[in-house]
C-alpha cells in the first residue's frame, strides 16, 4: 500500500499530514492515523483500493463544474465563476427585498461587486445558488454602545449557579432577569452567560454545557415558567406534584444536583402541560406559531428526545449510532409512524423548548431594558455529543465517527478529548452550509453577543476516531473564509458582537483574519505574562480583544493568589512530588510578578485592607484601565470567591459546574467587595475612555 498515495488523499479530504506542535517542532500523521481518521469521514482509505475508490470520489466532489448550493462573498468584491459558468454570461439575481438585479459575468466570469449584503438567489445559465454577501465587519462594541472609542464593561456569570426563591436547586432565567436589572444599574453593558444548549432529557447525569445534545435548541431545565404561565399556575403545578418540599430542598444546596432537579423540573413541566394541554389557553396561539417557525429542525429534536425516552424505559442504548435502522434515518417512514404514536410526549419537548425560548428572550429585553447596550452574550460550544440530536438530525454535516479534542502539548501530554463531534467540512461545502447558519440562527435569536469556544475551530480542529487516544489524531481544515462571511453576515443581521475564545495554539494568520472582522479575541490576565512571569503592561494590552481576570476554566483570582488549583491537582493526584514543588514555586514568582506590576499604578494598594482583597481590588482596576473595548469580569472575581466552576481534567472528582453563588441574584451586587470592585472598573473604564479618546 502506497503511504504516498494515502497522504494525497488525506490531503484533498482536507487533513494536514504534516504539522508543527506546541513547542515548534515538526510532526507527521502515521499511516496507521491517517487510514482510521480518512475512515470517520468517510473516505475508506484500508487497502490500496480502498485508497483509489476514495481518491476518486473526492476528486469528483471537487470537479470544477460541480457547482455548491451557496457561494459566499464580501460586499464590493467580485466574485470568481469560472469554474462554473462561460464569461459574458447573463445573470439574474433575486434579492430579498423582492428586486431582481440583471447583470453579466465579465471577460473572466467574474460576478461584479454590485450586490448588496444578504442571502440572494442567482440564476446563470439555468442554474442556481444562493450567494451569501457578506459585510466587512461584524457587528461591533462600538455600534452596541455607541461610541467610537468603546470602554465598556460587563459581567460573566455561569447560569446554573445564580439563586433566587423558587429556583428549584438550578439558577434560572428569572435570576439572570434580577442580575441584568441589578448590573444594568450599575452601568454594566453586557453579561456574558455559560452555554445554554440542550442536553439530554433522559440522562440526567450528563450537565457539562460544553457537551450538549444540539446547539440547536436549548436547556429547559433553564426555564422559569412562572413567567411565562403565570404564578398561579406554577403554584397548582407545584400543589399537584406534591413537589414543594424537594424543590426547598434542592434550593438550599451548596451544589447543583443535577439527577434530582431535572427530575423534579421535569415531573413539574409535565403538571404544566397537561394543564396548558387542556382547555383554550390564551398562548396556544403563540405555541402554534412557535412549532410551526421550529419547522423540521424543531420537530427532529423533539422527536429524538421522545426516542430517547422509549429507550431508557426499555432499558437499551441512548446512543442513536446503536439504535435499529429505521430510527436511525430521522426521515423514515417508521419515524414517522413512531411520530404518530407518540404525539404527546413530542408536543410536551416542544413546550419545554418554547418555555425556555420565551423566558431566554425575557431575559435579553429586560437587560436591553435596564440599560445595557449589548445585552447578554451567549456562549457557543465548540461541538455536539455525536451521540446527540444535533448529529442524529444533521448526519451529513456532522462527523459522528471522530471526536475533537487538542494534541499533546506542555500542559497536556497525553492531549485532550473532548468527546464532542464536530462538522464535516465536505458535507458544510455539499449542503450550502445550512447546519452552520441554523446553528448560528439559533444562538443570535435571544442574544446582544456570541462568544465562540474555541474559535480556532473556524480553521481547523484537532480530530480523534472514536475508542483512540488524543494523541492519534490529525488536523481536519475548514473553508474558514466562508465560515467567517457567514459569521459576520449573521451578526450584522442580528445586531450582535462576536467574540472568540483565541486561548491556546492558534494557526498562523487566523487573528489577522478575526481582527479584519471585528471579531474580538480574548486576553486573559493570568495569562498575560512572558516567560520570564512578566505581566504585560495596561498600555500594551490590545484594543481588538476583550479582557478579563479568568475564565470558567482557570481559577479564579483569589484561587490562583492561594494556589487552590494546584491544592485540588495534588490532592486528585493529578501533579505529585517535585512538579507540585515547582508549580508552588512558580506560583510566587508569579504573586510578586502581578503585585509588581499593579503596583505601577499609585491607586492601588493604598487602602488597609486583608492583602488578597487589595490584590483583587488591583487586578480589576487594572483592566478597566486597558484598551480593551471590553471587559468582562467573572462574578466570582466580583465577590472574591475561591473555587473555579471547572478543573479540566476532571469528570466527577471535582464538582464540576455545580457550584452555586452565595446570596440571590438581587442582592449578589449589594455585597461590600462586589459593590466596590464594580465601582472601581466602572471609574477606570470611564477614565480609559477619556484617555484614548
Amino acid at each position: 500500500m502506497s503511504d504516498a498515495q494515502l497522504e494525497i488523499l488525506a490531503s484533498r479530504a482536507g487533513l494536514a499530514v504534516d504539522w508543527i506542535d506546541a513547542n515548534g517542532r515538526a510532526q507527521k500523521v502515521a499511516p496507521a492515523v491517517l487510514r482510521a481518521v480518512l475512515n470517520g469521514l468517510g473516505h475508506p482509505a484500508g487497502s490500496a483500493q480502498e485508497i483509489d475508490a476514495s481518491l476518486l470520489q473526492v476528486q469528483q466532489s471537487q470537479a470544477r463544474s460541480q457547482l455548491p448550493p451557496l457561494l459566499t462573498v464580501d460586499v464590493g468584491a467580485r466574485l470568481d465563476l469560472a469554474r462554473y459558468f462561460e464569461p459574458h454570461s447573463p445573470c439574474e439575481i433575486h434579492l430579498e427585498d423582492g428586486a431582481i438585479l440583471n447583470l453579466k459575468l465579465d471577460g473572466e466570469a467574474q460576478l461584479p461587486g454590485l450586490i448588496p449584503v444578504g442571502y440572494q438567489e442567482v440564476s446563470i445559465a439555468g442554474r442556481y445558488f444562493t450567494l451569501a454577501v457578506a459585510p466587512l465587519h461584524c457587528h461591533s462594541v462600538a455600534s452596541a454602545v455607541d461610541s467610537d472609542t468603546p470602554r465598556a464593561w460587563g459581567l460573566s456569570v455561569q447560569l446554573y449557579a445564580l439563586r433566587r426563591p423558587g429556583d428549584g436547586g438550578i439558577g434560572d432565567t428569572q435570576a439572570l432577569e434580577e442580575l441584568a436589572r441589578v448590573a444594568g444599574e450599575r452601568g454594566a453593558e453586557a453579561l456574558a452567560i455559560s452555554p445554554m444548549h440542550a442536553m439530554f432529557s433522559c440522562d440526567t447525569q450528563r450537565f457539562s454545557p460544553y457537551s450538549p445534545s444540539s446547539r440547536l435548541f436549548l436547556n429547559s431545565l433553564y426555564a422559569a415558567p412562572g413567567e411565562i404561565l403565570g404564578e398561579r399556575a406554577l403554584r397548582m403545578a407545584i400543589e399537584a406534584t406534591e413537589l414543594a418540599d424537594e424543590l426547598a430542598q434542592l434550593e438550599s444546596q451548596p451544589l447543583v444536583d443535577w439527577p434530582a432537579a431535572a427530575q423534579a423540573k421535569q415531573k413539574l413541566y409535565q403538571a404544566l402541560y397537561e394543564g396548558f394541554a387542556r382547555g383554550d389557553h390564551p398562548l396556544h396561539a403563540d405555541f402554534s406559531s412557535f412549532r410551526h417557525s421550529g419547522g423540521e429542525a424543531l420537530e427532529n429534536h423533539c422527536r429524538f428526545e421522545a426516542l430517547q425516552e422509549v429507550c431508557a424505559a426499555r432499558g437499551e442504548s441512548l446512543d442513536w449510532r446503536h439504535w435499529p435502522e429505521p430510527w436511525r434515518n430521522p426521515r423514515s417512514p417508521e419515524l414517522a409512524a413512531f411520530a404518530e404514536q407518540h404525539a404527546g410526549r413530542i408536543g410536551f419537548y416542544a413546550f419545554c423548548q418554547w418555555l425556555i425560548a420565551r423566558c431566554l428572550q425575557r431575559a435579553q429585553n429586560v437587560a436591553r431594558s435596564s440599560g445595557m447596550g449589548i445585552g447578554l452574550i451567549a456562549d457557543l460550544a465548540v461541538g455536539a455529543d455525536g451521540g446527540g440530536s444535533q448529529a442524529w438530525s444533521r448526519q451529513d454535516e456532522l462527523l459522528a465517527s471522530l471526536t475533537v479534542g487538542a494534541p499533546p502539548d506542555i500542559l497536556n501530554r497525553a492531549g485532550q478529548g473532548w468527546g464532542i463531534s464536530a462538522f464535516s467540512p465536505e458535507g458544510l461545502v455539499r449542503n450550502g452550509f445550512r447546519a452552520f447558519i441554523e446553528m448560528l440562527r439559533a444562538n443570535f435569536a435571544h442574544a446582544g453577543g456570541l462568544r465562540i469556544d474555541h474559535v480556532m475551530g473556524l480553521q481547523r480542529l484537532w480530530v480523534i476516531p472514536l475508542g483512540a487516544p488524543p494523541c492519534d489524531g490529525a488536523y481536519l481544515y475548514y473553508p474558514v473564509d466562508d465560515l467567517l462571511r457567514l459569521l459576520t453576515l449573521e451578526s450584522h443581521r442580528h445586531q450582535a458582537i462576536v467574540l472568540g475564545e483565541d486561548l491556546g495554539t492558534v494557526p498562523d494568520g487566523l487573528r489577522e483574519k478575526l481582527i479584519a472582522r471585528s471579531i474580538l479575541g480574548m486576553r486573559v490576565l493570568l495569562f498575560e505574562q512572558d516567560h520570564s512571569t512578566r505581566f504585560r503592561p495596561i498600555l500594551d494590552w490590545p484594543d481588538n480583544a476583550l479582557a478579563t481576570t479568568s475564565t470558567h476554566d482557570l481559577p479564579t483570582l483569589n484561587g490562583w493568589w492561594h494556589g487552590r488549583d494546584i491544592e485540588w491537582n495534588a490532592r486528585l493526584g493529578l501533579v505529585t512530588g517535585d512538579d507540585e514543588t515547582h508549580w508552588r514555586a512558580h506560583r510566587q514568582r508569579e504573586r510578586d510578578s502581578l503585585r509588581s506590576a499593579l503596583s505601577q499604578d499609585p491607586q492601588n494598594f493604598r487602602e488597609e485592607q486583608h492583602e488578597t482583597d487589595q490584590v483583587l481590588d488591583a487586578s480589576v482596576r487594572f483592566l478597566g484601565h486597558t484598551r480593551a473595548p471590553l471587559v468582562l469580569l467573572p462574578l466570582e472575581d466580583a465577590l472574591g470567591l475561591d473555587e473555579q466552576p471547572n478543573l479540566p481534567g476532571t469528570v466527577d472528582t471535582h464538582p464540576n459546574w455545580r457550584r452555586r453563588l452565595p446570596a440571590d441574584s438581587k442582592q449578589l451586587l449589594d455585597d461590600a467587595d462586589a459593590a466596590r470592585r464594580l465601582e472601581m472598573l466602572a471609574c477606570a473604564r470611564l477614565q480609559a475612555s477619556e484617555r484614548d479618546r
